[in-house]
């Protein structure tokens, strides 16, 4: 291009499924054209909602300097020579930073701090998620000007979507050459949600003139509190004060889980390892802390009499009215794919039963063949309701199936290696503790979790009364969590 020519402004929007990214993109190709600017419009979509957003690419050039030709405008957004570039979500503009679409150089970068978790972060056996901090450090630094700001958080608070936030933040940008009653003009032209959009659009410009933004916190400062039931609070009191939120979240649990007298039992056994914690601890009670987060846990473990509870309460059905945005009038089906394996099932029944449905061979055939293919429940329908609602009904007999008998064996065996632990060795113990964090989840997720945590335990004697056995426990945990596959796990303890 000759040096001094008119040049194309160049856009990129990298936003999911049904964040309105392709509204966006209209509302501005509309907002340059009624401005006297010819616009060019292109978009390629992502593979999958997580495996890569959709790219909208757009030029705006002004017609005043087309001096009677035509210009070349690109289909696709070139490395190092965009713009503005609006993502939707933190991660994708983390990707467009990555893909070089972000420059120091030229680049405005308008993002929303808000995470939509990645497959490989929700699948982890432990805490897989990105920390937000250092990404949003990164993109600044990678970015000419940055503006960030939750934009979904300020779509849920003015009743409004997240591509009218969006809009909003690129008018308080001032990265186009438009004013503001352009932008609003624009969104009333469209005709649809307009009172809404124009909400979404002033938090989106406020939150774009403000000279800071707020950097997204991962984890709350503040546990939440928690309905505990009258006759548990005053034993609640009796534990040391670091473990208390917890123990109050696990009540409620608890007894929303099962019933209060569950929840009384989860108390009985936290107060028998604070006795222990104050003989043997070192007066921080980090023993019964993190006792009292992964018995809650354990105790509250997935079933199919659970999944089958939430599925069919009236507040799922609610959220799950409000995130498709139904209206009032419109009718809501929700389909469920239930695929409950022989051991759900086996496990599920009372125990005597269960043993023997896995010992007969003819029964177990039976029961994999009728569950080999799975099935699609609607459990908006009178008829798929009442076959999950039969299923959480078991709930009054939970105690009696070979699931809880397993469960409470196991949780029983691991506060007896804790308690007998701790008279040792006490940094050892909080290590075992954490280690139950291991088996969570249900299906083949359990089982793995399972066979790591057996295998772990089966190596504890090799690290008792070692000075760093606590260490060595803890490093062979985050291997365990690291990989599903169990190798990081294998290799470290062979270094062992």
């Amino acid at each position: 291009m000759e040096e001094g020519a008119p040049r194309a402004i160049r856009l990129a929007i990298l936003a999911m499924g049904g964040e309105g990214g392709g509204v966006l993109a209209d509302w501005v190709v509309d907002l340059a054209e009624h401005a006297g600017y010819l616009a060019q419009a292109t978009s390629v979509p992502g593979v999958a909602q997580r495996t890569g957003a959709t790219i909208y690419y757009l030029e705006l050039f002004p017609k005043p300097a087309m001096n009677g030709r035509d210009p070349v405008l690109a289909l696709m957004p070139v490395p190092g020579d965009v713009d503005i570039v609006i993502a939707s979500e933190l991660m994708e503009a983390a990707r467009a930073v990555e893909r070089g679409l972000v420059t120091p150089d030229r680049t405005v970068l308008i993002a929303s701090t808000n995470r939509v978790y990645a497959m490989t972060e929700k699948i982890a056996m432990g805490d897989g998620r990105s920390d937000g901090k250092p990404l949003v450090e990164a993109i600044g630094l990678a970015a000419q000007r940055l503006v960030a700001t939750d934009m979904a958080l300020l779509a849920e608070a003015t009743g409004s979507v997240l591509s009218a936030v969006m809009f909003g933040a690129l008018a308080g940008s001032g990265a186009l050459p438009f004013d503001r009653a352009a932008f609003e003009a624009t969104i009333e032209r469209a005709g649809i949600g307009v009172e809404a959009s124009k909400r979404g659009f002033a938090a989106g410009f406020d939150a774009a003139t403000r000279k800071s933004a707020p950097i997204p916190q991962d984890i709350p400062a503040a546990l939440p509190d928690a309905a505990v039931p009258e006759s548990i609070a005053p034993f609640i009191e009796r534990l040391p004060f670091p473990a208390r939120a917890f123990a109050r979240l696990g009540v409620a649990r608890l007894a929303d889980y099962q019933d209060e007298a569950y929840a009384r039992l989860y108390v009985d056994r936290l107060l028998a390892v604070a006795e222990a914690d104050a003989a043997h601890g070192d007066g921080t009670y980090r023993l019964t802390t993190e006792v009292a987060r992964e018995l809650a846990l354990g105790m509250a473990y997935e079933d199919t009499i659970r999944v089958a509870e939430l599925k069919i309460r009236p507040s799922r059905i609610t959220r799950v009215h409000g995130e498709v945005a139904a209206k009032d009038g419109e009718v809501l089906k929700v389909a469920e794919f239930l695929h409950p394996r022989l051991q759900e099932i086996t496990e599920s029944v009372p125990a005597g039963l269960g043993r023997f449905l896995e010992r007969n061979r003819l029964a177990r055939r039976a029961i994999e063949g009728l569950t080999r293919k799975g099935r699609i429940v609607e459990t908006t329908s009178i008829r798929g309701f009442l076959l999950l609602a039969a299923v959480a009904r078991l709930k009054k007999r939970r105690r009696q199936s070979l699931r809880y008998e397993r469960e409470q064996a196991f949780l029983t065996g691991w506060l007896g290696r804790i308690a007998t632990l701790a008279k040792r060795d006490y940094a050892l113990t909080v290590a075992l503790a954490e280690c139950r964090t291991l088996v969570k989840g249900y299906g083949d997720t359990h089982e793995r979790g399972r066979r790591n945590y057996d295998l772990i335990l089966a190596n504890l004697a090799r690290l008792d009364g070692r000075p760093d056995a606590a260490a060595k426990l803890n490093a062979l945990r985050q291997a365990a969590l690291t990989d599903d596959t169990g190798a990081k796990l294998g290799a470290a303890i062979s270094a062992l």
